[in-house]
């Protein structure tokens, strides 16, 4: 069974900080690219940052230069690390597994980030 289980969501006010931690399966995490979308109110889901299995990260446009994204190997556990947040960030974040030219095949049930101005 897969699961990916995300937690460190909450509220901020706008400039702040949060850290979003993904708990994925062992029978995936070493094979699988672990991903972070999120979903805002009435808008389309978009991908946020992405990390492969080498650590290879990529990140949105919107997020570039406040977002980091980590592996950690021992735990199971992919971390996003959201800095300077805005408004515009509030939105429910999904961690996501998937492989090359599969798509995101495993999605974890979400956490909500809420940032206030």
């Amino acid at each position: 069974q897969v699961q990916l289980v995300e937690s460190g969501g909450g509220s901020v006010q706008a400039g702040g900080s949060l850290t979003l931690s993904c708990a994925v399966s062992e029978n995936i995490f070493s094979t699988h690219v672990i991903s972070w979308h999120r979903q805002a109110n009435g808008k389309r889901r978009e991908l946020v940052a992405s990390i492969t299995t080498t650590g290879a990260t990529n990140f949105a446009d919107s997020v570039e230069g406040r977002v980091t994204i980590s592996r950690d190997n021992a735990e199971k556990t992919v971390s996003m690390q959201m800095n300077n947040l805005e408004p515009d960030d509030t939105a429910v974040y999904y961690c996501a597994a998937g492989q090359r030219g599969m798509g995101w095949t495993y999605w974890g049930h979400g956490t909500q980030v809420t940032v206030s101005s």
